[in-house]
């Protein structure tokens, strides 16, 4: 898995994904999004990042059932696989890394 990146907007799906368990669908997904990080995007921004992620082995994705709400319409649910914890494994430990190495600042009044 070393040498895989992932960017901003990748790593937040993935985490949504992961955080939603068995309801990750792309609406909900953009839902989650949206409320917790106060972005506007649309949902064929998402598609496409799901796209991406599930080409990677990051997610997988079933067909649900269909429903009268959606006029007879499916979802895919996605799921985190096990390749798509371990990135955001790494991730957060690199994330964490470089943040143990800021250096501790002192402010005097309020600026």
């Amino acid at each position: 898995m070393k040498g895989e990146h992932i960017g901003e907007l990748e790593e937040l799906v993935l985490l949504t994904v992961g955080s939603l368990i068995d309801d990750a669908y792309a609406v909900v997904i953009l839902e989650e999004i949206k409320t917790n990080t106060n972005r506007s995007m649309d949902v064929t921004a998402i598609h496409s990042v799901l796209r991406r992620l599930e080409k990677k082995g990051f997610v997988s994705s079933e067909m649900g059932g269909a429903s009268k709400e959606r006029g007879g319409r499916r979802k895919r649910f996605f799921t985190l696989t096990r390749a798509g914890r371990n990135i955001l494994d790494e991730s957060m430990e690199l994330r964490y890394s470089l943040y143990q190495k800021l250096p501790k600042l002192t402010f005097s009044g309020l600026q």
